[in-house]
């Protein structure tokens, strides 16, 4: 997972978070399509001071975050005092050692609260104080019913109360599992189309799945290998004309390691 780190990513982002095309875009700021096209091409160098003003305001971000300054829309200088951070983990924070992008999406997913709040009741020991009289409970009961009715080991009513023990250590921890596991779910599934992102399927199931797509195709087996080469590279070779696709197939004609399996077909034969 990756930022944006030049003014012309970040403003199609920004546009793209906003749903708008470059028409409408142009529309709603006033400024020029081809203007506004340009500022988004990887080519542009200089972008007019008042128009860079204009798009900060449209997207509610500052001028620092349109340059690439900072990763922060709109808090620019708040204080560290504010924030109650202590010493290590500004120095953690600056030194580069762990993805600050990440951390900023864990801290502000939806169910981030819940997670410290369940981990705050685990470190405080008040929950785990109160399980602790559950166990003993449950444990007065089972020793009760065994004095009083001297009940076998295999005893289900015996076996009930020995289930409903429970170990805080493993409670706690399925329990802060479970909510770091929605979490990163969520994060991961947001980035699913990132560049850098991992693709859905493997190299060896893309190219099964484009060998059963051109398995029918009509024609000789070398048309059929210059199909899958479209496939592979992205063509629609049902949209090449009839010229193009036979100067696609005389191209790989020229190639030894077709020259070698045409001939070994007709050996065969």
């Amino acid at each position: 997972m990756k930022g944006a780190t030049t003014i012309q990513e970040r403003l199609w982002d920004l546009r793209k978070e906003k749903g708008l095309n470059l028409e409408e875009l142009a529309q709603l700021t006033k400024i020029s399509k081809s203007a506004l096209a340009s500022y988004e091409s990887k080519d542009n160098k200089e972008i007019n001071h008042g128009n860079l003003i204009t798009l900060a305001d449209f997207y509610g971000v500052s001028i620092d975050y349109l340059l690439c300054r900072t990763e922060n829309r709109e808090q620019v200088n708040t204080p560290l005092t504010e924030l109650h951070l202590n010493d290590e983990m500004v120095a953690l924070l600056k030194s580069g050692r762990i993805n600050n992008r990440l951390l900023c999406e864990l801290a502000t997913h939806k169910d981030f609260i819940k997670f410290l709040a369940d981990i705050e009741v685990y470190v405080d020991g008040i929950a785990s104080m109160q399980i602790q009289n559950l166990n003993s409970l449950v444990d007065t009961v089972r020793h009760e019913i065994i004095e009083r009715y001297r009940p076998g080991e295999d005893d289900p009513y015996l076996r009930i109360l020995q289930a409903a023990h429970i170990e805080d250590d493993e409670y706690f921890s399925h329990m802060i599992q479970d909510d770091i596991s929605v979490i990163v779910h969520d994060i991961r599934a947001a980035h699913k189309s990132d560049s850098e992102s991992a693709p859905p399927t493997t190299i060896a199931e893309e190219l099964k799945q484009d060998l059963e797509d051109v398995a029918n195709f009509k024609g000789s087996p070398l048309e059929k290998q210059a199909a899958l080469y479209c496939k592979r590279l992205g063509i629609n070779y049902n949209k090449l004309s009839d010229v193009e696709f036979r100067q696609l197939v005389h191209i790989l004609e020229k190639s030894k390691f077709f020259k070698s399996y045409v001939g070994q077909r007709k050996k065969r034969k």
